[in-house]
């Protein structure tokens, strides 16, 4: 049985870039040591990237959110200095939209070569990507437990994390190191 650890669009423009917050920046240490005890206890740890083109102000996410960021080969696209290294030799998923479908099939191969005991996620934005990713996986694996570590999330605002949270535990996925 395997673990796995899904690392959420830790990226620049979500930390401390375009659409960075000050909640984003204070959970960069707390995501490297959950790294550092996934790499300790042998789980396999997968990164996501929202990952926009130059054309994102023509899309309808630019055209609800018209605030540039994550563009493809930007600086403010890649995983955040402290924690790029941990991406080496590990599977990163780019990923157009607020969830990935491509990640949830990704984890279902990996399910069929070894059953997944559990699945946690980490990262950027609770209220968006976590919860967009968290219930595809929840979709695609209904009987692997899927976690939420809250100590290491951060949403939009903090009001839109902890109702995030509050709506993937009605979801059957487990948060914990949450006040809910």
């Amino acid at each position: 049985m395997q673990d796995i650890l899904l690392v959420i669009d830790m990226q620049t423009d979500f930390v401390d870039g375009a659409l960075g917050t000050a909640e984003a920046v204070r959970i960069v240490p707390a995501v490297a040591a959950r790294i550092d005890e996934a790499i300790a206890r042998g789980e396999q740890i997968y990164f996501t990237r929202d990952t926009h083109q130059t054309n994102y102000l023509d899309t309808q996410e630019g055209r609800k959110l018209p605030v540039i960021h994550c563009v493809q080969g930007t600086p403010g696209w890649e995983i955040v200095p402290q924690l790029k290294a941990y991406t080496q030799g590990r599977t990163v998923v780019d990923k157009p939209s607020f969830g990935s479908t491509r990640l949830a099939e990704l984890l279902a191969e990996a399910n069929e070569k070894e059953p997944i005991r559990q699945i946690t996620l980490i990262g950027l934005c609770t209220d968006i990507c976590v919860i967009s990713n968290a219930l595809l996986v929840k979709a695609q694996l209904p009987e692997v437990p899927i976690l939420v570590d809250a100590a290491c999330c951060a949403g939009v605002t903090p009001a839109s994390h902890q109702n995030a949270l509050a709506a993937m535990q009605i979801c059957q996925i487990d948060i914990v190191n949450s006040d809910l």
